[in-house]
C-alpha cells in the first residue's frame, strides 16, 4: 500500500505499512493504515488514498459520510470524498507537535457509517532540518585562575536545537588557540554537550584574557550551525577548588508535591580558608530553561526544593545539573548532577469524546444495534490511566469495549417508542486509580415512531340513541379514538361501512367526518320508517402498513308524539250512517270509532270524547273504548238524523288530535229491515240484491260440501277394497325396486314430466315398511286417492303427501290442531318452503280424522262469504293493503267495529262460528290466514 506521498518521491521511506485489527463489537472489522510525510508541507498535499488502502467502496463513499475524527483540537487533515485521498488540512510543525521526540506520530479516527464503521490510521510527521541550533546567550565569560593545571575542563554553554534525530546537535568546534582544546560528551539522553579542555597553563602576566567562538553544527544537509563567543579572563591562582560529596544525586518527588517541597541537598567542600573557602551553590549553565522554572536551589546550603508544578505527562524526569564555587579572589567551581523522577499521581480524570451518534433510533431496531462510539482518554499513567465506562442500570443500552480507550454504545432490550420516545444518558467514565475520578456525559437518544399500534377505542360498541325528527347534520355521535403512536403514524382517518344484506343505509341516512370521527345524520329521521340502524365505523391510521379497527355503532330512534290519530273506522271521506230504533234504551250501543296511532308507547294511547252533537245529551263516547252509545232512551222530540263529532286524542307530550264524524239515523223500524244510504237507493232494491247473493252463497257451499262428503266416503270404500287386495296379492307383484334418484317430491314440486310421475302408494301396514315406487305410466291404486286430494285446498294436499319424507316405521302423532301456521300459508304472508310433516291416513282413526278436515274446509270456505270487505281477520283492510296485511301488522280492532243492522260484532260472529267463546281475536286470524290462500 503505497501513498501518494511516495510515488511522488517526497516521502523519504517510500512505504505505508498496514495493520489489520479485528474490531468484535463493531459490524466489521476495521484497519490501522500508516502513512509517512516531511514536515511543513503545503496546504492541500495528498497524504494517501485510504479508501483504496482500507478496501471501501468509493461509490458509496459519500453516502456513508466518510468523516475524520482528530485527536487533538486542530484538524492536521481532511478526505476528499470524491477522490478518497486524505490531504494536509493545517500547518505540519513537528517540533510543535512532538517537540524532542524521537517519533511524531498523530493518531486519526475514520468513521463510516451504514453501517458504522470505524478505522485507525497514523500519519509519522518526519523532521527536515529546519531549524539552526541556538545559545541561551549571547556571550559567555569565563574566569580561569592561571594555577589551574592543564587538563581541567571548563563546561560551556550547550546549543538547542528543536530538530531530531540527524538533523539535530551533531557536534561542537572551537577556533583555533594555543591553549584549549574541545570536547564533545553525550549525555544520557543522547544530546550533545561541550567541555573545554585546558592543555597549556595559562600566564596572566602574559596573556590575563582569551577570545574564543563555539560553533555549533548539526547533521543536516546542508548543515546549519551557530556561533557563541567565549570570553575568557585569566585569574590570579587560587590552590584549592570546591568538591561535591558525589557526582551524581538521585530523587524523586510526587508531581503534585506542593512548591517549597524538598527535593535534595547537595554538599561540596573546599580546603582554602576564607572567602577561598566560603562556596556558593548555582545551576549549571547544561540546564534547560525549565528547570530554572520548576526549582530553587539554595546557594549557601545547596538544598533543592520545589518551586512551580511538577506534571507526569509532561516531563517523567528531570535532568538537573548544579555546579559550586568559592568566593576567592579566582574562584574554583565543581560541577555534580541532580536526577529527579516525577511520580504519577491520578490528578487527571478521564475525557470522554462522543464521536458518532445514530439517532433518533427506530424502536423496531434489533437488538445489538450500534448507536453512539465514544472515545475515552485518561493522561495519567498505569492504573491511574485504565478507564472504564457504565450507563445507569435498567436502561436498554449496554457499552462494550472494541478498541483501547474506545466504547461502543448499543441497544441490549426492545425500544418502544411508546413507552420512553427518548433516553438521556449519562454515561460515566472512571479510572483504577485511588482516589478514584470520573467524567460524566450525557448522550440524548431519540426513539423513532414504527406503526406498531392500531387505533384504539375507549369501547368496541356504542349504543347512541336519537329521537326522531333531528335536525339533518346536527353530530349525534362523537368516537373517542386514539393512536398512541407518533403523530403521522396516529393520523386517523374514519369511514362508514354497511352492516347486513341492506345496500346505501349508510350514504342514505348518516355520515362521519374523516378528520374527527365525528357521525351526523343526513336525513331527519322517523321512528315510524326504520327504529334501529346497525352500521360500522372503520378507522385507519396513517402508517405504513396501515392498520385498521372496527368500530359497531347501534342508533336507535326514539319516538316523537310527531303523529296525529288516524280514523280506521268510519272510513275517512265516505259518509257513515248508523240506525238508532227510537225504541232503544239508555246504554245501547250504537257504533264504535276506531282509531290508532303509528306512533308507540304512550304517543300511541288514544282516548275518545264527544266533541260535538245535534243533540249532546243523547249520546256518549267510551273514553278507552271508542264506544258510542245512549247515555238516555230515545225520545219522540228527538230529530231523526244525529250528527256526531267524536275527537280522538292521543297521550303524548304535546298532544295530537283528530275528529271523525258519524250520522245516526233515528228509525222508526228496526236496523235489519231499513238502512238509509247517502246513494238515495230504496230498501227494497236493496233487499233484493242481498237475497240474491245469500241464496248463490249457500247453493256454492251445499254444493261444495256435498262434493267433498262423497269424496270422503268413495275414498274410504276404495281404500278398504284396496287393502283387502293388497293382502290377497303375491309378494312379488306388490314390490318393485325403489328407485333413489326419484321420489315423491318430484309430483310436489312439478320438477317432472306427468308421464314421468312416480306415484307412491303405501300398504295397509306402510308404518312398518318402505315407500314402494311405481314405473312410469302405471295405473296406481291410490289414483282415484290423490285425484280426490288434489280437489281439495293445495296446502292440504302437500301437508297429506308430506307423509312421504317420514323415516319408515315412524308415524307422526295425529295432529290435534288441523290449522296452519302462519309459516305455512303461501304467498307472501307465509313461507313456501316450510317444513311439511303431514301423515299419510293408513287407518280407521286416519281417515275420519281426514274427513272432519275436509268438512271443516268445506264449513270454512263456505262461511267466507259473510265477511265484512274482505277476507276473515282482515278487517276489510285486504283491499287497501293487499293480502299480505292481516292482523299480525295493525292492533287488533275488531272488537270496535259494528256491523250496520246488526248488534253482533266481528268478535261474536268469530266465536259463535267457532264454536267458543271469543278469545282476543286468534281465531279470527287463523280463519283470516286460510281465506286468504283460497
Amino acid at each position: 500500500m503505497v501513498s501518494e506521498a511516495c510515488r511522488s518521491g517526497l516521502v523519504s521511506t517510500g512505504k505505508v505499512v498496514g495493520i489489520l485489527f479485528l474490531l468484535g463489537a463493531l459490524h466489521k472489522g476495521s484497519a490501522v493504515v500508516r502513512y509517512e510525510i516531511l514536515e511543513e508541507r503545503e496546504k492541500g498535499f495528498a497524504v494517501g488514498n485510504v479508501v483504496t488502502d482500507l478496501g471501501l467502496d468509493l461509490g458509496s463513499l459519500s453516502t456513508r459520510r466518510l468523516q475524520v475524527l482528530p485527536g487533538a483540537s486542530r484538524r492536521f487533515f481532511e478526505v476528499n470524498r470524491k477522490t478518497g485521498e486524505m490531504f494536509v488540512n493545517d500547518r505540519l510543525d513537528r517540533e510543535e507537535l512532538c517537540g524532542t521526540l524521537p517519533s511524531c506520530t498523530i493518531t486519526l479516527e475514520l468513521v463510516v457509517e451504514t453501517p458504522l464503521e470505524l478505522f485507525s490510521a497514523e500519519v509519522v510527521v518526519q523532521d527536515i532540518n529546519d531549524n539552526n541550533p541556538t545559545f541561551p546567550t549571547r556571550e559567555m565569560k569565563l574566569e580561569i585562575s592561571e594555577a589551574v593545571a592543564p587538563g581541567t575542563r571548563f563546561p560551556l554553554e550547550s546549543a538547542h536545537d528543536p530538530d531530531v534525530g540527524s538533523n539535530s546537535l551533531q557536534t561542537y568546534e572551537l577556533s583555533l588557540n594555543e591553549y584549549f582544546a574541545l570536547r564533545v560528551q553525550t549525555r544520557e539522553d543522547s544530546t550533545k554537550y561541550a567541555e573545554l579542555v585546558l592543555e597549556r597553563g595559562l600566564d596572566w602576566e602574559r596573556e590575563p584574557s582569551l577570545q574564543l567562538v563555539l560553533t555549533a553544527l548539526d547533521g543536516g544537509t546542508p548543515a546549519r550551525s551557530a556561533t557563541l563567543p567565549i570570553r575568557i579572563t585569566v585569574l590570579d591562582a587560587n590552590d584549592n577548588a570546591p568538591a561535591f560529596n558525589q557526582s551524581l544525586y538521585r530523587a524523586s518527588v510526587l508531581e503534585d508535591a506542593p512548591p517549597g517541597t524538598v527535593v535534595v541537598q547537595v554538599h561540596a567542600t573546599d580546603l582554602d580558608e576564607g572567602p577561598n573557602g566560603e562556596i556558593i551553590y548555582s545551576f549549571g549553565n547544561h540546564n534547560r530553561a525549565s528547570v530554572r522554572d520548576l526549582f530553587s536551589l539554595d546557594p549557601v546550603t545547596g538544598m533543592l526544593t520545589i518551586k512551580g508544578l511538577l506534571d507526569f505527562e509532561d516531563t517523567k524526569l528531570h535532568e538537573i545539573y548544579i555546579q559550586a564555587k568559592d568566593k576567592g579572589a579566582t574562584p574554583e567551581g565543581a560541577h555534580c548532577k541532580v536526577l529527579v523522577e516525577v511520580v504519577d499521581v491520578n490528578d487527571n480524570a478521564p475525557e470522554i469524546t462522543v464521536t458518532s451518534v445514530y439517532s433518533p433510533v427506530p424502536e423496531d431496531a434489533p437488538l445489538g444495534t450500534v448507536i453512539a462510539l465514544l472515545s475515552v482518554i485518561d493522561l495519567d499513567a498505569g492504573e491511574n490511566g485504565l478507564v472504564t465506562c457504565e450507563v445507569p442500570p435498567g436502561l436498554p443500552f449496554s457499552l462494550t469495549s472494541s478498541l483501547k480507550n474506545y466504547f461502543t454504545l448499543k441497544t441490549s432490550v426492545a425500544l418502544d417508542r411508546e413507552t420512553v420516545p427518548e433516553y438521556n444518558l449519562s454515561i460515566t467514565a472512571r479510572d483504577a486509580g485511588t482516589p478514584s475520578l470520573s467524567a460524566l456525559t450525557v448522550v440524548r437518544v431519540q426513539v423513532s415512531d414504527i406503526n406498531d399500534n392500531p387505533p384504539q377505542s375507549s369501547q368496541s360498541s356504542y349504543d347512541v340513541y336519537v329521537e326522531e325528527n333531528n335536525i339533518p347534520g346536527v353530530p349525534i355521535l362523537n368516537l373517542s379514538v386514539w393512536d398512541p403512536d407518533a403523530p403521522q403514524n396516529a393520523h386517523l382517518s374514519f369511514f362508514l361501512l354497511e352492516q347486513g344484506t341492506e345496500n346505501g343505509l349508510v350514504g342514505r341516512y348518516f355520515t362521519i367526518n374523516r378528520d374527527n370521527g365525528i357521525v351526523s345524520s343526513l336525513v331527519s329521521l322517523d321512528y315510524e320508517d326504520r327504529r334501529e340502524f346497525e352500521i360500522t365505523v372503520y378507522v385507519t391510521d396513517g402508517g405504513t402498513p396501515v392498520l385498521t379497527t372496527n368500530i359497531s355503532v347501534n342508533i336507535f330512534v326514539t319516538d316523537r308524539n310527531d303523529n296525529a290519530p288516524q280514523v280506521l273506522y268510519p272510513r275517512p271521506g265516505r259518509a257513515s250512517v248508523e240506525m238508532l230504533p227510537r225504541s232503544t234504551a239508555a246504554g245501547h250501543v250504537v257504533t264504535r270509532v276506531v282509531g290508532w296511532d303509528p306512533d308507540a308507547g304512550h304517543n300511541a294511547w288514544l282516548c275518545y270524547s264527544l266533541l260535538g252533537a245535534s243533540n249532546q245529551s243523547l249520546f256518549a263516547v267510551g273514553l278507552h273504548t271508542g264506544q258510542v252509545s245512549t247515555s238516555r232512551p230515545v225520545q219522540d222530540t228527538d230529530v231523526p238524523r244525529q250528527t256526531l263529532m267524536v275527537l280522538i286524542k292521543d297521550n303524548g307530550e304535546p298532544s295530537l288530535s283528530t275528529t271523525a264524524t258519524l250520522t245516526v239515523s233515528v228509525t222508526e223500524e228496526s236496523p235489519e229491515a231499513r238502512a238509509e244510504f247517502p246513494s238515495g237507493s230504496g230498501p227494497r232494491e236493496q233487499n233484493k240484491n242481498l237475497t240474491f247473493y245469500l241464496l248463490l252463497s249457500l247453493i256454492l257451499v251445499s254444493v261444495g260440501f256435498a262434493v267433498t262428503v262423497l269424496g270422503v266416503i268413495i275414498f274410504k270404500v276404495y281404500k278398504w277394497k284396496q287393502s283387502k287386495h293388497l293382502y290377497r296379492a303375491p309378494v312379488s307383484s306388490l314390490y318393485r325396486t325403489p328407485v333413489s334418484s326419484l321420489h315423491a317430491d318430484a309430483v310436489r314440486s312439478g320438477l317432472m314430466p306427468p308421464h314421468l310421475y312416480h306415484q307412491v302408494y303405501l300398504t295397509t301396514d306402510s308404518r312398518h315398511s318402505d315407500p314402494l315406487l311405481k314405473k312410469a305410466g302405471a295405473a296406481s291404486p291410490l289414483t282415484s286417492h290423490q285425484n280426490t286430494l288434489r280437489s281439495c285446498d293445495p296446502v292440504f294436499y302437500r301437508q297429506v303427501l308430506g307423509a312421504e319424507s317420514s323415516p319408515p316405521g315412524q308415524q307422526a302423532p295425529p295432529n290435534t290442531d288441523w290449522r296452519f301456521s302462519q309459516a305455512q300459508r303461501p304467498g307472501t304472508s307465509g313461507s313456501q318452503n316450510g317444513d311439511e310433516t303431514g301423515t299419510w291416513p293408513n287407518n280407521q282413526f286416519d281417515t275420519e280424522m281426514l274427513q272432519a278436515m275436509i268438512l271443516a274446509s268445506a264449513s270454512e270456505a263456505a262461511d267466507g262469504s259473510s265477511t265484512l270487505g274482505g277476507g276473515a281477520g282482515t278487517m276489510g283492510l285486504s283491499a287497501r293493503y293487499g293480502p299480505q296485511f292481516t292482523l299480525q301488522h295493525v292492533p287488533d280492532y275488531r272488537q270496535n267495529v259494528y256491523i250496520p243492522g246488526s248488534n253482533a260484532t266481528l268478535t261474536n260472529a268469530a266465536g259463535k262460528r267457532d264454536g267458543k267463546a271469543p278469545a282476543g281475536g286468534n281465531g279470527s286470524k287463523k280463519k283470516s290466514g286460510k281465506k286468504e290462500k283460497k
